[in-house]
């Protein structure tokens, strides 16, 4: 029913900016959230940021707390990922999810995340900040 496509990945160096895309398309009467996630080889999968799509109101992991910004564009059924001064250790794999369980336990983020409380995954879109 629901699918997500990621989008604006590539190379990028230290210190610059990024924007991601995460589109929606299928039908879905209630979408309250999304999340973004990373991975980097052998790494554990993080929440950078978790969206309550329809208060648009977005949390952010620790690790990325003032550097990435999240909006969204209900009109596209699109939500934006604004990578800036981006670190080497931003280096990952980038997608989105549905998440199913925000109204029950609100936004959550960081690492340690339970995976079945989220599906209809993206592809990815890869991220590699490099000089």
């Amino acid at each position: 029913q629901l699918q997500f496509v990621e989008s604006g990945g590539g190379l990028v160096q230290p210190g610059g900016s990024l924007r991601l895309s995460c589109a929606a398309s299928g039908f879905s009467l209630y979408l309250y959230g999304i999340a973004w996630f990373r991975q980097a080889p052998g790494q554990e999968a993080e929440v950078v940021v978790c969206i309550n799509y329809s208060d648009e109101i977005a949390a952010y992991a620790d690790s990325v707390k003032g550097q990435f910004t999240s909006s969204v564009d209900k009109d596209e059924n699109t939500v934006y990922l604004q990578m800036s001064r981006v670190k080497p250790e931003d280096t990952a794999l980038y997608y989105c999810a549905e998440d199913r369980y925000i109204m029950k336990r609100g936004c959550a983020t960081g690492r340690g995340r339970d995976r079945s409380e989220y599906e209809f995954w993206g592809r990815g879109t890869q991220v590699t900040v490099s000089t």
